[in-house]
């Protein structure tokens, strides 16, 4: 299935791509996609409809997040051998692991907002994974396959200068309104063959930027949901960003940021195209 939400920001509703690529509602039947929903089959539910009976949501209708506000948005750091590089950071031996504000997260078509006093706004396009059930010391990574809701785009969008010079501590960097896109669609695990081999790409103002693969990944997707749960509980709507390939801004040379009305648009296998308008805030 390939999970959407549509509306006005912060009152989405819950749908799905029927096998055409048409939108439709199921707010009827579901009312979001969020904790309760997944903690509560809410994902068994809608296997057993068909699509293709539901209302058709309007062709309008905004393109909201694919799931509602996360509970934590937990990012992987340095999980492309080629990104640490450029970098200039060692790869890492385990996963390095920050947060995002989770109200960062907004549709995949929003416009991105260069926050005030930011001078190095930068993108990341990476690999979006949804929990779907309570992950708490799982045994091992094979354990980590049966808590994965699904997989979506998400573009980790940075103010460097927040990130790296001011008080050292990520977070301020990463939690600016709008700096994290997701979308357009959630697709759940059936839907994607090989979630550790899929090619991705970002382009800024027509020009391809970042070029990759998660088969590069330091840490693939497995691994990093097992390695967390040792550390907190993952519970279902979190979601867990999981690193991004060479080719942002910070490291092209000389470095090149994201200014008002430049435009992003990122593409990974099976998981869609997003597009964003940077706007200043």
């Amino acid at each position: 299935m390939k999970l959407i939400r549509f509306g006005t920001f912060k009152k989405e509703s819950p749908g799905l791509l029927d096998s055409h690529g048409v939108r439709r509602d199921c707010s009827a039947l579901v009312s979001d996609y969020n904790a309760d929903f997944f903690a509560g089959g809410g994902l068994e539910t809608l296997r057993a409809l068909n699509p293709d009976s539901l209302p058709e949501v309007p062709a309008d209708a905004r393109w909201g997040a694919p799931v509602a506000r996360p509970g934590k948005v937990i990012c992987i750091g340095l999980n492309y051998r080629d990104h640490a590089a450029e970098s200039g950071m060692e790869v890492p031996k385990e996963p390095v692991v920050f947060f995002k504000a989770p109200n960062t997260v907004v549709g995949p078509y929003d416009e991105v907002l260069i926050p005030r006093g930011g001078e190095q706004a930068d993108w990341e396009v990476e690999l979006g994974v949804v929990i779907g059930a309570e992950a708490r010391y799982l045994a091992s990574r094979a354990d980590a396959w049966r808590c994965i809701a699904g997989y979506c785009i998400s573009n980790d969008v940075s103010e460097r200068n927040f990130q790296l010079h001011r008080g050292g501590q990520w977070v301020k960097g990463k939690s600016c309104d709008t700096f994290n896109p997701l979308g357009p669609w959630l697709a759940t695990p059936e839907e994607i063959t090989d979630v550790n081999n899929l090619n991705m790409t970002l382009d800024v103002n027509g020009q391809r930027m970042q070029t990759g693969n998660t088969k590069t990944m330091v840490f693939p997707v497995d691994l990093v949901v097992h390695y967390l749960s040792q550390f907190m509980t993952l519970e279902p709507g979190d979601l867990i960003t999981t690193g991004t390939p060479p080719g942002v801004g910070l490291g092209q040379k000389p470095p090149r940021f994201l200014k008002r009305g430049d435009t992003m648009e990122l593409i990974i296998d099976g998981l869609g195209r997003q597009r964003q308008t940077c706007g200043q805030a």
